[in-house]
């Protein structure tokens, strides 16, 4: 009896750790750190934040886009692009099409990474939809949500939405 409770033990210590193994650097993306944002990126836009007014959560989602611009003499990579609340995500849009969603990690939530090249005197435009329903009746009142895309050098470029929410 004793031997068959050890081995149960140590095969569920053995999936435990096999668990968290497998969920280690998959390829999902993660929030930037404070010292990233703060550093800023090579990335430049042409605004960097946008107000919506008020909206209504009746009214459903709204859109806004960013133009982002590469004006270095090299290509860049966006390894990242997430944002600060699931209520928002974001787009990456060009010539070729959308790519996305991109939101925020964590909460079950896995963000792909972008590994997006942007080439040298390049722009890209990043189209951001805000859920104003998405928090229910308490989402009401002023809301800021940051859109973060993260360059291979480390370097975080911030952009923001602001509204304010009524039912």
């Amino acid at each position: 009896m004793k031997n068959k409770t050890l081995i149960i033990l140590v095969l569920i210590v053995l999936g435990i750790i096999a668990l968290f193994l497998w969920k280690g650097d998959n390829g999902t993306a993660v929030l930037p750190a404070e010292s990233q944002i703060d550093s800023g990126s090579i990335l430049t836009a042409e605004k960097n934040s946008y107000d919506f007014g008020t909206i209504s959560m009746k009214d459903g989602s709204v859109t806004t886009t960013f133009v982002v611009s590469n004006k270095t003499e090299n290509d860049l990579r966006v390894d990242t692009v997430v944002t600060s609340c699931m209520c928002t995500n974001a787009y990456i849009v060009d010539a070729q099409g959308k790519r996305g969603p991109f939101g925020m990690p964590g909460h079950g939530n896995e963000v792909p990474r972008a590994n997006e090249i942007i080439k040298a005197g390049e722009e890209k435009t990043i189209e951001v939809v805000f859920d104003p329903a998405a928090h229910g009746p308490l989402g009401v009142g002023p809301i800021e949500r940051q859109i973060y895309l993260v360059d291979e050098k480390g370097g975080a470029l911030q952009l923001e939405i602001k509204a304010m929410v009524t039912l």
